[in-house]
């Protein structure tokens, strides 16, 4: 499938009531905080955490995956992948379709290495005096397993660290760390949690927000869309996923998360990322009905204010302007319409 064509910034909202949208390792794994604004701060990685949970939850492979307490290697990844080639044709044709030099050079590595496993073949292209014949090769499988198989690298990049070879991929989509656009009070942790192991109880605090409004903003940069294959497809997956993934697996320490506003920017030829600088700067929820802001404990207590974000859309969308087009999605009680 062909790559994006277009530039676009991105705004996404969400709301975290009565839990822990992302714990600190420092600080007891208390919610994230910046203490002299008293603004709640959750990272990117926790939100493409959500979405890679997501995408596998919902049928998709992913590359950055977890067995047991461990990541899945690269290594172990390759290795799948030079397994199915060994043993099926057909998947070495499909593989290796458009270029038949590839497939000359994987025949060839087979052939010198004798190997009948994955594992043989592995190793032989990883051995320091085999690595001239095995480089290409290595790279060419790598961009397959990129561009074919792992969407999470197409959406947000990798490194591949195999022994002998490394390569790092940018991720078309970046995010930056999200902040509330409320101040944040930490509810009184004079509770204590149980875990139960093996019947043994250990004890300790449970940390919480009363209510975050989280904001974050974010790019997706058709440049880096070239060396990872993202595709329109790729683009309306992550759409769809960056909104579906935060209430679809709730934790007891993450129930109470509900997306409400995704909003992207989609550029015209010529214009770039950061056009308009950080979305977030368009946006404001101030506390509503009289509440001071100790007192916020829900989204009906402070007021979205996405005038800015409306007037700047609407006076630089057009064929000889900035914006080409918008792609808006919002929940109930959120409105924001696009002229």
């Amino acid at each position: 499938m062909a790559t994006i064509t277009n530039n676009s910034d991105f705004l996404f909202l969400y709301e975290a009531s009565q839990c822990n949208p992302n714990g600190d390792p420092d600080q007891e794994n208390k919610p994230r905080m910046d203490y002299d604004t008293d603004t709640n701060i959750v990272t990117d990685t926790r939100v493409k955490r959500y979405i890679r949970d997501f995408l596998k939850m919902t049928g998709q492979q992913i590359f950055v995956d977890m067995e047991g307490e461990s990541k899945v290697s690269a290594d172990s990844k390759l290795k799948a992948v030079i397994g199915r080639l060994l043993d099926n044709q057909e998947e070495l044709d499909q593989v290796f379709a458009e270029n038949e030099d590839m497939k000359t050079k994987f025949l060839e590595v087979k052939e010198k290495s004798k190997a009948k496993t994955a594992e043989e073949m592995l190793k032989f292209m990883q051995d320091k005096k085999n690595r001239e014949i095995s480089f290409r090769l290595n790279l060419f499988l790598l961009a397959y397993l990129v561009k074919q198989k792992f969407v999470d690298i197409r959406l947000f990049g990798s490194a591949f660290a195999i022994e002998g070879f490394n390569k790092s991929y940018i991720g078309p989509i970046q995010l930056n760390w999200g902040y509330s656009l409320n101040k944040v009070q930490l509810m009184e942790s004079n509770s204590i949690v149980t875990i139960m192991n093996d019947d043994n109880s250990t004890f300790g605090k449970d940390y919480r927000v009363h209510y975050s409004l989280l904001a974050f903003n974010g790019t997706i940069n058709k440049f880096a869309a070239v060396g990872t294959g993202l595709s329109a497809e790729d683009l309306r997956l992550f759409r769809n996923s960056i909104w579906e993934s935060i209430p679809s697996l709730p934790t007891r320490s993450k129930l109470n998360q509900y997306p409400k506003l995704y909003l992207e920017i989609i550029y015209n030829d010529g214009f770039h990322n950061g056009h308009f600088g950080d979305l977030r700067s368009y946006v404001a929820a101030p506390p509503t009905n009289g509440f001071d802001e100790k007192q916020v404990r829900r989204f009906t207590d402070l007021s979205l204010d996405l005038t800015a974000l409306s007037k700047l859309i609407s006076e630089n969308k057009g064929e000889d302007k900035p914006i080409k087009e918008v792609v808006v999605r919002t929940a109930p009680g959120v409105e924001f319409s696009v002229a």
